[in-house]
């Protein structure tokens, strides 16, 4: 089984391959329509055929972008992570843009031999090489595959700022029509956040929880979480119910979160003065869901389960606890002998008539 950070590196390097794999049909399909029946450019000279073209082309473009895919974000996208969103274009797209021509550059090369049925190093095919650079032809295809690498990040940067599930969901148009589902929702707040800014100052404070959200995104990821809000320095994240009861993902995204900050006690001492904290409540239930909006469109829920899941992690402070669990989703969870369950009874939160069951979890 692929984990849940595979399986989402896959679907944010599909998208890219298939962007270079339509502009490349088009290109193919134009040049096929400028041409006609010829078998040669007439700019150049060199040797042209449709029916090579229309495979090799856009299986090159294919695996060009799931290269240039699989390198985003592997490497480029964290080198960048504190760029602007023009400058990651920009700066990535000129990186792109040299490595594609050096791979343009190769490919024209072994084409021009491969069509010549000569060696390589052959002096007829270098001839051809460097007609074809040199001309208007070369520079066009450099235009158009700069276009294609611009188009690319758009995507890649747009996903990345709006969440690759909801963009996803817009275009499939999942949401579209409201739709109703069952839904486990953990409402994160930082311990002693006024207290923090007031010592850190606002600007600085804001630098801290960038760090912050940032450390808790890996744990998300890998427990199959979906973040839905940022609320100052309150996160919810929320999980389909089959996805957050499946080995006890939405308890292990907390422990693991918990975890993720632990590890980076020295650098945010160092940088900061202090290890900022967490608290959480977790519910489950039924919402709708649906895409909302003219001037700004989202994706939202809306139901009772929301309001009583802010509730739930309000009374954190008061039993002292650092998790909250209403007794509604325990009673789903199989949590294993390392987690004890421990009921704290009935409380009446605000806004309902009836009491709710509470649990907290203490660890081994």
């Amino acid at each position: 089984m692929l984990s849940p950070k595979i399986k989402r590196d896959i679907f944010r390097v599909i998208p890219v391959g298939l962007i270079w794999l339509i502009f490349s049909l088009v290109y193919t399909l134009l040049e096929r329509g400028i041409l006609g029946r010829l078998n040669y450019y007439p700019s150049t000279g060199n040797p042209y055929n449709f029916t090579r073209s229309i495979f090799i082309t856009p299986l090159s473009a294919l695996f060009t972008g799931l290269v240039i895919g699989t390198l985003e974000i592997r490497y480029f996208n964290k080198l960048f992570r504190q760029k602007s969103f023009s400058k990651k274009i920009l700066y990535k797209s000129i990186i792109y843009l040299a490595i594609i021509v050096t791979f343009l550059l190769i490919i024209s090369a072994v084409a021009n031999a491969t069509d010549l049925r000569t060696a390589i190093f052959n002096k007829q095919v270098w001839d051809n090489f460097w007609t074809f650079v040199f001309d208007y032809a070369f520079l066009s295809v450099i235009f158009y595959m700069t276009a294609i690498i611009i188009v690319s990040q758009f995507y890649s940067e747009i996903s990345e700022n709006i969440g690759q599930g909801v963009l996803a969901n817009f275009f499939t148009g999942k949401y579209h029509t409201p739709t109703e589902e069952e839904r486990i929702y953990m409402f994160l707040d930082m311990k002693s956040s006024t207290a923090i800014a007031e010592s850190l100052g606002h600007v600085r404070y804001f630098e801290m929880l960038k760090e912050y959200y940032a450390d808790l995104s890996a744990p998300i990821i890998q427990y199959s979480g979906e973040i839905y809000q940022y609320v100052g320095d309150e996160m919810v994240v929320t999980w389909t119910l089959s996805n957050g009861l499946r080995a006890n993902n939405c308890v292990q995204c907390f422990y693991s979160m918990k975890a993720a900050l632990q590890k980076q006690t020295g650098r945010y001492t160092q940088q900061f003065g202090l290890l900022p904290a967490f608290k959480a409540g977790f519910h489950y239930g039924k919402v709708t869901t649906g895409e909302i909006g003219v001037i700004k469109k989202d994706i939202i829920f809306t139901g009772d389960v929301l309001n009583t899941t802010a509730r739930i992690q309000g009374l954190c402070n008061l039993y002292e606890v650092d998790i909250l669990i209403s007794g509604d989703l325990t009673r789903k969870l199989d949590l294993p002998a390392q987690f004890q369950v421990r009921s704290l009874g009935e409380n009446g939160l605000k806004g309902r008539a009836e009491k709710i069951e509470l649990f907290t979890i203490l660890t081994h």
